[in-house]
Formats: C-alpha cells, structure tokens, sequence
C-alpha cells in the first residue's frame, strides 16, 4: 500500500498575491487600543494579525478558539498570531498553513510592530524577500499618532518621526482628549512632514477597516494597478496650480515587471512651528520631468544617490516615461533598497510626465536638482 502523497490540487493557493499592510506607531500612540477594535469587525474575518504579544492586547473575549500555541480565531474571523521570533519565518509558516487549510484562508496579514521600531527594515525585507515578495504584494503603511503627546513625541524621538514620515495613512487618536490648538497644531505638522499621507481621526480606536487598507498600487477592486492614487503627485501642486516637483528612478538595471509601494512632501515650515524641530531635517517634494527618461542614466543616478545618501532616503515613489518604452515604468524604495520595477499597461490620463516623490531627512532639494541635471538632463524640462 503506497503513501499518500499531498497533492497540489488539495491546497489552498490564493489567485493573486495577498495584501501586507504594516502597523506602526510610537510607544503609548493607541496601537493596542486600536487592534482591540479592530479584532472585533466583521469586516477583518480574511485578515490575520501578526502580533507581539497576545497579552498586550488582551484577546479573552474576543476569543473564538486557538489553533496552535501562537495562532488564535477571534469571534470576527479574523487570525491573530504572535512573532515567533524572525518575523519573515512566521509569516512563511503562516502562509504554508493557509495554503495546508490548516487556518482560514485570509486574504491580508497586518504586521504591528513594536512602538520603538524604525519601520524601514520591515518594509525593506517585505521587498526584498524572494518568498514574500512573490506571494504578497505591499499594500500600506498605517501610523498612530497621539494627538495629545504627539508634539512632544516627534520633537524628541527620531523614531517617531520615521513612522510618521512613511506613512500611507495616519491615525489621530485620543483626540478627544487633546486641546484644540494642540490637535490643530499636530494636524498641520504632519500634512508638512507628509502631505501625501491621508490623515483619520479616530476615538477610542474606532475605525472601518476600509479605511486603512488596499491604499498600495494595487487596486483589487478594479485588478489594476492605481498609480495616481499611490503616487498622489497632486499632493505636491502649489497654489497657482503648478508642481514644486522632481525626479528620481530605481536601481534594478533591466526592466524586471512587478508590483510595488509610497510617498511625501516638503514645502516651507513656517506655520507658526517651532522651526528648530526634527521635522524641518524630515520632508517631501516630488520632481516631475517632461521628456522621456534614458534607463540607464536614471539608474546611475539613483545608485549615486543611494552610495552616499541611502539612509536618509527614507521613501522614493515614482512613475516614469522611459526612452523606448510605451508604457509608464513605477518604481518604489526605501532608503537604499527598491522594489522590483513595474510595468503598467497603459499611462492612467494624457499626462506622460516622469514624477518621482522623495522623502527624504537631511537632505536638500537642491542637491537633487543639480545631480539630476548633471547625470539625466539635456533637453528636457524639469521643475
């Protein structure tokens, strides 16, 4: 009598990759509050959690039943399983268990992370990982900021600062609690850090998931690929109508075609801020560029950007018109490693104009214009 050999056809293999959203957000921002309320909507039963610890978020009555030691079902539908420490190897066992049928077939796996962690290397190894990057696509960065410490959190820590920098969606909580002028005061200072990031009001961690996830470059509402809405160029238009725009590329010579992620902004700080704040160090601005774009040139000048300035390259979203191509090229980075470039099937409006959105720390706009010229310019038009 043979052995029974596991078939594929026995496995749950998802029909696209999944959606991976990160949470992030300073120690005492409302994370935990948040997943509590989050864990009990209808709306998260395709998702699981990667938590740190079950403890944090105080899961007993939200408890359905536990699979395992580290996976438990909440009474949503919803998986919710702690790091057993490498993050990548739990999200590996994760998806080989989905696949097995041994937990529910989630369709998106939302990573909290620790209040004190820089979310760059999350975002990094998500990219950069052969197994995750071919079943999962990068959907969002999601950022909690107390509107009552907020200020001070961001004055003093670098870290805070970060997460706020890349974020696709940030989160105002306790902002019952918090003066007026303080909650006004912190809005503002997070549309300068990061004007491309939507910014929620939330009490008492109260928010429809609809509202923070599918914000990454794949729509899976219409199965294409929304760029304008994860470059969000507009972000960066001035009064007069006009962009105070750049331009940047990625450093994957060859034109390999797979989806990616975003980001920021940077015009003046003078909104009655103290104008000695980390974030005058932390902005954004978008380079827009009117010509079709030489591949190689481009990436000779982001590999120079990332030799000497990768650190504090902290995002880079960009759609480009390169020569002999037909077709918009998007690229995505964080710091000095980028998501494979994508091919989309067709430019989304009569606007063929490269546009590279740059958050960038410690770093002048200036610098990006005169290198930029000097290793791409020659008849083009960039403002």
């Amino acid at each position: 009598m043979s052995d029974h050999k596991f078939q594929v056809h026995d496995m749950d293999i998802p029909d696209e990759p999944l959606a991976l959203s990160v949470l992030t957000g300073f120690l005492g921002s409302g994370k935990t509050t948040l997943l509590k309320q989050l864990l009990q909507h209808p709306d998260m039963d395709e998702t699981a959690v990667i938590v740190n610890e079950f403890g944090e978020i105080g899961l007993d009555h939200l408890l359905v039943e536990s699979s395992t030691e580290d996976i438990v079902l909440m009474n949503s539908g919803c998986l919710c399983c702690t790091v057993r420490g490498d993050l990548v190897e739990t999200i590996r066992k994760l998806y080989k268990k989905r696949l097995m049928k041994e937990v529910p077939a989630f369709n998106r796996i939302v990573i909290e992370t620790t209040g004190l962690a820089d979310p760059a290397p999350i975002l990094q190894t998500l990219m950069s990982d052969p197994f995750l990057s071919d079943r999962f696509r990068l959907d969002g960065v999601i950022t909690t900021v107390d509107a009552i410490n907020g200020n001070h959190t961001l004055d003093n820590q670098q870290e805070s600062l970060k997460q706020a920098a890349v974020a696709d969606r940030l989160l105002l909580t306790k902002i019952d609690l918090a003066s007026e002028k303080s909650f006004s005061d912190l809005k503002q200072r997070l549309r300068d850090i990061n004007p491309t990031a939507v910014i929620e009001e939330i009490k008492h961690g109260v928010i429809d998931p609809s509202s923070l996830f599918n914000v990454g470059l794949y729509n899976p509402e219409t199965k294409t690929l929304d760029v304008q809405n994860w470059l969000k160029a507009e972000a960066f238009e001035n009064e007069d109508g006009h962009h105070d725009h750049s331009h940047n590329h990625d450093h994957h010579p060859g034109h390999d075609h797979h989806p990616g992620h975003d980001h920021h902004h940077e015009h003046d700080h003078h909104h009655g801020h103290d104008l000695n704040r980390h974030d005058d160090k932390v902005h954004a601005f978008c380079l827009t560029y009117d010509k079709p774009i030489d591949w190689e040139q481009l990436n000779s000048w982001i590999e120079m950007l990332i030799t000497l300035y990768g650190n504090n390259l902290l995002r880079i979203k960009g759609v480009l018109n390169i020569e002999g191509d037909s077709n918009p090229i998007v690229i995505h980075g964080v710091q000095h490693i980028f998501h494979p470039p994508v091919m989309l099937e067709a430019w989304p409006d009569d606007d063929h104009r490269s546009k590279i959105v740059f958050i960038v720390r410690d770093l002048k706009r200036e610098m990006f214009d005169d290198t930029f010229k000097a290793f791409i310019e020659q008849s083009g038009d960039l403002r």
